[in-house]
């Protein structure tokens, strides 16, 4: 599998032995490579490179800035990106943009090799995570689980909480949850309708599933999660159909 790739650096000094390091990796494939990160903005979202070698200190737009924007605007469809300087302390910042990694300046052989070895297996994941998306029947889903891919069937499912970067999809026939690095929205395109629903920006349920209900709660044996306004009118249609 070849992985289109691109390069945002303003110092020539660090993008030349860059470009080498790209140029000589099999199945990297160099699209184009920017010292101003605006210009590099626009060609990101305009060629969709699946990888970005991306610098922090930048004129105008540092690469965590860019990187923060290059997720809002793109989603689940944002390139990877690999981190390129010469300070260790924003590695926290790096982690916040969901970075895959973070390479020192100057970039060492070894460090690069095992970059793009861990993107490399991120991005073939996610590709085939979505084949099986294609082709299932719809009474099962796969979460990814750091290098794996996890099958879960939808009868077992419980109910799952969002946070900002993963979700925990509790379910019947295992103790606790599954922890997975994907989104809510995501998981809500994926399930089934009528058997699922949102009921809070944090909760999907599943219906079979319930209890017992007010009018702001579900429980789940002894487990209540609440209703927000937003998601109320929808859940109140649903509870009427009892009736």
């Amino acid at each position: 599998m070849l992985i289109d790739c691109m390069i945002v650096d303003d110092d020539e000094m660090v993008l030349f032995p860059l470009r080498i390091l790209v140029d000589n990796t099999p199945f990297l494939n160099l699209l184009s490579f920017y010292a101003d990160p605006a210009e590099a903005l626009l060609a990101i979202e305009s060629q969709n490179p699946q990888l970005v070698f991306l610098d922090i200190h930048m004129p105008g737009l540092n690469g965590i800035e860019l990187a923060r924007i290059i997720n809002e605007r793109m989603g689940t469809d944002a390139p990877r990106i690999i981190f390129t300087t010469g300070f260790k302390h924003f590695a926290i910042d790096a982690y916040k943009v969901n970075a895959l990694d973070y390479l020192l300046k100057p970039v060492e052989h070894d460090a690069f090799m095992k970059a793009v070895y861990k993107a490399k297996a991120d991005i073939e994941n996610n590709r085939q995570l979505q084949i099986l998306a294609d082709y299932t029947e719809h009474d099962f889903i796969f979460l990814r689980v750091e290098y794996e891919l996890v099958k879960v069937y939808l009868k077992n499912i419980l109910y799952i909480e969002g946070f900002k970067d993963y979700v925990k999809v509790y379910v019947t026939n295992t103790d606790g949850y599954i922890k997975s690095l994907t989104t809510m929205k995501n998981l809500e395109e994926k399930l089934k309708t009528g058997a699922f629903m949102r009921v809070h920006r944090s909760f999907i349920v599943s219906l079979d599933k319930i209890d017992s209900v007010t009018r702001s709660t579900i429980r789940f044996g002894k487990i209540l999660i609440p209703v927000s306004e937003q998601y109320r009118e929808p859940f109140k249609k649903f509870i009427d159909k009892w009736f």
